[in-house]
């Protein structure tokens, strides 16, 4: 069970598993901390797993003023300070890694290693594009089935599509009790669209690995291999035949890699 956490001026939903090493894990537009379950299940028997709702999704709410991948940066910092921890492998995803690069950017001594998966650095015209689409879908389409039915034909491999998967995720997304109001999506929408960390990646100093989906047709490798040139000496993997989500549709492969990349991390430290 999850609980209420006082972070700095805002009350963050968080839900944690397991023992060792902290990890924190950043969610991605629309996500609420149950997206991360494959890792909160399949991580707690060697970490300390650690994820939240951001601002304006699930039983985090809203608050007053515009959204910024900086201001949800600032909410991961003092969760971190909340839950007394000194500093914690982070691991963003999609908008939460925009957030994870403004968090090491920010609040450096909290990074112990940064994992950056379906990445950029700042919106290119089609990512802007798309995002406008979704920004306008969330209040004309005709039933919240339908949307999440649209939204996911962006994030999905066709081999979630073909074999029913994509189905069962979008029938878990209708029976989540605490539903993304529109005001809440079109606010992290805007959030989306307003990171740019171009020209300051260089200044990232943690450990850092990037990962992209072959498919991915929202944020596609080469968005993610800019973002992995400019930070010092971070690794960059393609995932060939998956796209914006592998650490929901291979979960078991990409818990691996991670757990390969934060004990590399924690040998050399």
């Amino acid at each position: 069970m999850g609980e209420l956490v006082k972070a700095g001026g805002i009350d963050l939903w968080v839900e944690r598993r397991g023992e060792g090493p902290d990890v924190l894990l950043i969610c991605g537009l629309g996500d609420p901390a149950e997206a991360w379950q494959p890792q909160l299940d399949g991580l707690a028997d060697r970490y300390r797993i650690t994820a939240f709702d951001n601002r304006g999704v699930g039983r985090t709410p809203l608050s007053g003023g515009p959204l910024s991948p900086a201001t949800m940066a600032d909410d991961a910092a003092a969760l971190l300070q909340a839950l007394e921890i000194q500093s914690a492998h982070v691991a963003g995803f999609s908008m939460g890694s925009a957030i994870a690069q403004e968090l090491a950017l920010r609040h450096a001594g909290l990074v112990r290693s940064l994992v950056l998966v379906s990445t950029y650095a700042r919106p290119e015209a089609l990512f802007r594009s798309q995002f406008e689409l979704w920004r306008w879908l969330a209040e004309v389409a005709p039933s919240e089935r339908a949307f999440f039915e649209a939204i996911f034909t962006w994030v999905y491999t066709p081999r979630a599509h073909a074999d029913g998967w994509v189905d069962q995720v979008v029938e878990e997304a209708l029976a989540f009790p605490h539903q993304q109001s529109i005001e809440g999506f079109q606010a992290q929408v805007d959030a989306c669209l307003a990171h740019d960390t171009s020209d300051r990646l260089p200044q990232i100093t943690a450990p850092t690995l990037v990962v992209a989906g072959e498919f991915d047709i929202l944020l596609p490798p080469r968005l993610g291999q800019a973002v992995a040139a400019a930070i010092p000496n971070a690794r960059f993997d393609v995932w060939p035949g998956e796209a914006h989500q592998p650490f929901q549709e291979v979960p078991e492969e990409f818990n691996t890699r991670l757990d390969h990349f934060w004990r590399e991390t924690e040998a050399a430290q």
